[in-house]
């Protein structure tokens, strides 16, 4: 297909582009109307349909002679597990958990909140949610109670499901002791809490409110698909901010389903008994879209691994997994690559194993650096795939169409051109569209594409305020950057990651980076600090490669140079701090906003998201040994 073509045709007129691309999905009554404006401004897609997005999983995977091939390989290096599940078994599985939780209680529009580990279980109970047309609520598991608690009070479910306990590394982290808290916290009081108990730690169950998972479960009358409207709701997911009351994105089943499958096949050129790998969890939105939903609806093999990129047990855990399942694509953070090559920078683990079976790599969630791009580039030999997408859109936004006969070339720095369905434009404060190379708020004129959320639960307000209020007539994705003369977009970074020197807005992700490329630095954040002649001035916080001794002093010189050679001497980068390592939330991205404050000396609330609390105190420490906070 070419592109040029199918992109104009999508933006000239989306409802007919959308009509023909829901002719994939395999609907119980097809829909009769393609495009809705809801009340408040946003816009529905195939409201009068009639679907099951856990039959299109499952059930038709299997009616299309798919039952006896594996749905999903479940690894587990940190307890030693290995599964391989097929169709029909999955089948079996989600059909009986169903059944479950129909005799608790759970019919369709009912919410049922998940907080579990990266189990087989965990797949099962989404898939059983959307088997009855209930609305799940997938929450990361180790979220502190607090903050399952303001979810719980938000979807008010009726059923919570969870696990005795989720593993790290070699640590074990109970689950229902949280839950307990979290729901004396909640002012909603579920009346039933199943409970996954895992042979490493048992939970302690309380007989008034506590279920047994598979005991639960023992002669249940498996359930059936129920019909639910293209316009009804699949899942919430909370977004992950540092402050205020997370949004419950709302995601519906019938534009997601059709956009699930227009990616899996056409941006990530997936095909039915390929295997996928996203290498994220069921927390965040990869998960849902491209761990669960996307590759099984597309009736591809899904890894679904439980362990990290390194130690476990080293950092060839990754090349591993490819080899052993012979992967065809893998989505990944740049994150993970970057500890994987912290540890093994010359990737010799990676050489170990024979990865021929691998295609390409997509990465997305942070900035792909271009030493990071050229490490995988000359390491694996397959495209390396940059591309761009948030937990609202739930789907990519832009990246190349490697379903396609002739792809867009990748360049560096840049996340590709828009998917069909998005129109992308670049607008100033004024909401006025700049030129080519210029840079300014990344918006997306409406109407969205389907699969694309357009509310939030139970708060229409909130998400026309959050989103559409700031450009009229544009989705404001919050993001910064341009667009160059081919349509190619460039994401810098938020739009709060652009900084003020001497009057010069400069996006600190151009100078991270020209940092990320000395051959030193394993990854780095530079951020912006007050300055009372300049109003701000970047400094940049260090990781080091494993194994590498430099000189701090010397190091800052060479980068300080660098960047001014690069970026020129108006960034005014003067300093560089090395530091252990950077605090991230548990999808890998940094925490730049809590880094600044650290170094405005500024209170800051403990972000709910976060990977490793004791990190911050390191930070904290270091910057001030170093004079600047």
């Amino acid at each position: 297909m070419d592109y040029n073509e199918q992109y104009r045709a999508s933006i000239a007129n989306p409802e007919a582009y959308w009509a023909e691309q829901a002719k994939n999905i395999a609907w119980y009554k097809a829909p009769q109307t393609t495009l809705t404006t809801t009340d408040w401004g946003t816009h529905s897609w195939y409201a009068d349909g009639e679907l099951n997005t856990c039959y299109l999983a499952v059930d038709h995977q299997v009616e299309q002679g798919r039952g006896d091939q594996v749905a999903l390989y479940y690894d587990s290096p940190v307890t030693d597990t290995k599964e391989a599940i097929t169709f029909n078994d999955l089948k079996g599985r989600v059909s009986r958990f169903a059944g479950t939780l129909r005799n608790l209680g759970v019919e369709k529009g009912d919410t049922v909140v998940i907080y579990m580990p990266m189990i087989p279980e965990a797949a099962v109970a989404m898939l059983a949610c959307a088997r009855l047309g209930a609305v799940h609520s997938v929450v990361f598991g180790g979220f502190a109670p607090h903050e399952l608690a303001i979810r719980i009070d938000d979807a008010k479910p009726k059923v919570i499901l969870t696990a005795s306990c989720g593993v790290e590394f070699d640590k074990k982290i109970a689950y229902k002791p949280l839950v307990d808290k979290a729901i004396e916290l909640a002012s909603h009081r579920p009346p039933h809490t199943l409970v996954c108990q895992r042979p490493m730690l048992k939970a302690e169950m309380d007989p008034s409110r506590d279920l047994d998972w598979y005991q639960a479960q023992e002669g249940v009358e498996p359930a059936e698909c129920v019909p639910v409207k293209g316009s009804d709701p699949l899942y919430i997911l909370y977004t992950s901010g540092t402050t205020g009351q997370p949004k419950g994105i709302v995601r519906d089943n019938g534009g997601y389903a059709v956009a699930l499958r227009y990616a899996l096949n056409n941006v990530y050129g997936m095909e039915a008994g390929d295997v996928w790998w996203g290498a994220s969890d069921i927390g965040w939105v990869v998960g849902h879209s491209f761990i669960v939903y996307g590759p099984l609806m597309g009736g591809c093999s899904a890894i679904f691994y439980e362990g990290k990129p390194i130690k476990t047990p080293d950092a060839g855990a990754f090349w591993r997994i490819i080899e052993e399942y012979k992967v065809n694509s893998m989505f990944c953070a740049p994150t993970a690559f970057r500890a994987v090559r912290k540890e093994d920078a010359q990737g010799d683990l990676a050489k170990k194993y024979d990865l021929s079976s691998l295609r390409w790599i997509f990465v997305a969630g942070e900035k792909l650096d271009s030493s990071t791009y050229y490490w995988l580039d000359d390491l694996l030999k397959v495209p390396v795939v940059d591309h761009w997408w948030q937990t609202e859109t739930g789907w990519p936004v832009t990246a190349p169409m490697m379903g396609w006969d002739s792809p867009s070339e990748p360049r560096l720095g840049s996340t590709n051109k828009p998917i069909p369905g998005y129109d992308i434009q670049v607008l100033d404060g004024d909401g006025e569209p700049v030129g080519a190379m210029e840079a300014g708020n990344i918006c997306i004129k409406l109407p969205l594409p389907p699969g694309v959320a357009w509310s939030i639960w139970n708060n229409n307000d909130r998400f026309v305020s959050s989103y559409l209020t700031a450009f009229p007539g544009y989705y404001h994705t919050g993001d910064g950057g341009y667009k160059d003369e081919d349509n190619y977009v460039y994401i810098t970074g938020r739009t709060d990651d652009v900084i003020n020197v001497s009057g010069h807005r400069l996006s600190t992700g151009e100078m991270e980076e020209v940092v990320s490329a000395h051959a030193a630095v394993a990854e780095c954040a530079v951020i912006g600090m007050a300055d009372e002649l300049k109003g701000q001035v970047p400094v940049g916080l260090i990781v080091l490669k494993a194994g590498v001794e430099i000189d701090e002093d010397q190091l800052e010189s060479e980068l300080v140079a660098m960047v001014r050679e690069q970026v020129g001497a108006l960034a005014c980068f003067r300093r560089a701090v090395v530091v252990q390592r950077l605090p991230k939330t548990r999808s890998g991205k940094i925490l730049r906003a809590i880094l600044r404050k650290i170094a405005a000396s500024e209170e800051y609330k403990m972000p709910s998201t976060i990977d490793d609390e004791s990190i911050l105190p390191e930070i904290e420490e270091k910057i001030k040994a170093v004079g600047i906070a």
